[in-house]
């Protein structure tokens, strides 16, 4: 007995308390209530996975299990954070989880050029046009993400942003679309600091420049004056959640006039209509996102009817999520504005839904998309 309380008496502080840490674990995992949502990695939470024989067979059960566990971790928010400050601040590594932090923003790692996917976006365009709307010229612009602002002043790696415009314009035919270069249009301060997207109140002259190329900029209000302004604070972006470092939170703006304010939204998805802005989002606990406001989030179409526009003129956007905050902007011009989001909704199934004689068509992307097409149906 003397033995063994010698021995313990040899174990240090450090050991007794990793034993006790291990020791515990177990039971707080148990206790600990379970959320459904991270809300700052704008994500839903794995689900305690069914134990059955298939499961177990296919060992599906096994796999899903380490998924519940790490995501259910006892205080698992903070640990993330005391993660990502030891890897900056004493490891002094550039990024955590592909995010790096510069002039107060988080932006995410995306290279090298993936030129097949550039391709295929190329073919992809070309194969719409001379299924659905072969007589009609149509338009393409590119969002430039984060990094075209960044990477190379602060010697990160990125995007060969002028190949990808050079390999688009050398396989679409000048003679079906025509580009519109929105690069000089933004600046890195036009983005959320905590998210990828552009902000609403800064992409005016974006909006601008887009009608104007479709002859249409008539109609804009002239500067935002014109607008009535409202905003939501405390939005966390989905960058802010996956570098796990402490940020300040953005604060969306968005826009109303008589034509915005009058619009409403239909939805293939729900056969629903909702207002352009969809602020039900804010208290909806199925949405993990405030930028769902902008025409309730992904959608794979919707057609948004808008009765005090100036003209009687359709548009149509093959868009992504950036789309969202930028078409209420042009509903002056239109009185109906088609967004197809190929994403979410195969090509061959839009002509079922879609009316494309007598329209605009624009397909509007951002960079990382078109790096990584191959999630377009």
């Amino acid at each position: 007995m003397k033995n063994i309380l010698s021995q313990l008496k040899k174990i240090s502080l450090p050991t007794i308390t990793f034993l006790t840490l291990i020791s515990l674990t177990p039971l707080l995992l148990i206790i600990t209530p379970k959320s459904e949502i991270s809300a700052s990695e704008r994500r839903r939470l794995a689900a305690l996975p069914s134990l059955t024989t298939k499961t177990v067979q296919t060992k599906t059960f096994m796999d899903n299990t380490e998924t519940y566990l790490l995501d259910h971790f006892p205080h698992r928010e903070p640990l993330r954070r005391l993660k990502a400050l030891y890897a900056y601040n004493i490891l002094h590594q550039n990024e955590n989880n592909n995010i790096y932090i510069t002039q107060n923003s988080a932006i995410k790692l995306e290279y090298p050029l993936n030129e097949n996917s550039v391709l295929n976006t190329a073919k992809k365009l070309t194969a719409l046009k001379s299924q659905y709307f072969p007589d009609t010229k149509a338009y393409y612009s590119i969002i430039p993400d984060k990094n075209y602002f960044t990477a190379a002043q602060n010697e990160y790696p990125s995007i060969d942003y002028p190949k990808m415009a050079s390999l688009l314009r050398e396989n679409i035919s000048e003679n079906d679309y025509q580009y519109i270069d929105i690069f000089d249009t933004l600046t890195l301060d036009d983005y959320y600091k905590t998210d990828t997207h552009w902000r609403q109140e800064a992409i005016l002259p974006t909006a601008k420049k887009i009608a104007e190329a479709l002859d249409q900029a008539e109609y804009l209000p002239a500067d935002k004056s014109a607008y009535e302004t409202h905003t939501i604070p405390d939005f966390y972006g989905v960058y802010y959640g996956q570098a796990a470092l402490p940020m300040n939170p953005d604060t969306i703006t968005f826009f109303t006039d008589d034509a915005i304010s009058a619009a409403t939204a239909w939805s293939l998805e729900t056969d629903t209509t909702t207002q352009v802005y969809d602020l039900s989002k804010l208290t909806d606990e199925k949405s993990v996102d405030k930028y769902d406001i902008f025409l309730s989030g992904a959608q794979a179409l919707q057609i948004i009817k808008s009765p005090k526009a100036a003209t009687d003129r359709r548009l149509i956007i093959f868009r992504d999520s950036y789309a969202g905050s930028l078409a209420p902007l042009l509903l002056d011009a239109y009185s109906e504005i088609t967004l197809i989001d190929l994403r979410y909704i195969s090509s061959a199934l839009i002509g079922d839904y879609v009316d494309f004689e007598n329209a605009d068509i624009l397909f509007l992307y951002n960079t990382i998309l078109i790096n990584n097409s191959a999630m377009l149906k």
